[in-house]
């Protein structure tokens, strides 16, 4: 089975120092979502919270090699897919971001942790519970 994406639009920054992870960063970006995909985004407003998919662009092709990696934060080697690293299989990134403006097809965000140019795979809503989710059935 072979599966494509194509990036529905791309995110911007000034910064040059991104930090490792959404969770210690102040770095503040655009997403720019094709014009497209526009309509898409209604519903998503200023200090709402949002999960970004995207695509690692600049990691290096992945290698069975890079299965255990030792985060710079850790003192021995873990395996791939309980670190966050950016060398994986499939190169695929999430961030957890807060909205702090929606004007057209651009979202300005806070917290991000990727780099300019980055293309963005989906955006989709941060739910920790079914207040954040009308749609969601009760429990």
């Amino acid at each position: 089975m072979k599966i494509e994406m194509s990036p529905i639009g791309v995110f911007h920054t000034e910064a040059t120092d991104i930090p490792r992870h959404w969770s210690v960063s102040d770095v503040v970006g655009r997403i720019e979502i094709d014009k497209t995909y526009e309509p898409g985004l209604k519903g998503i407003a200023a200090g709402q919270t949002i999960i970004v998919l995207f695509n690692f662009h600049k990691s290096k092709p992945f290698d069975t090699a890079f299965l255990h990696q030792t985060p710079p934060h850790r003192e021995k080697a873990m395996g791939v897919f309980s670190i966050c690293s950016p060398f994986r299989p499939n190169p695929i990134g999430l961030s957890v971001l807060e909205v702090l403006e929606v004007k057209g097809n651009i979202i300005i965000v806070n917290h991000a942790d990727m780099l300019d140019n980055t293309p963005i795979l989906d955006i989709k809503p941060h739910i920790t519970g079914t207040a954040d989710c009308p749609s969601c059935p009760e429990k």
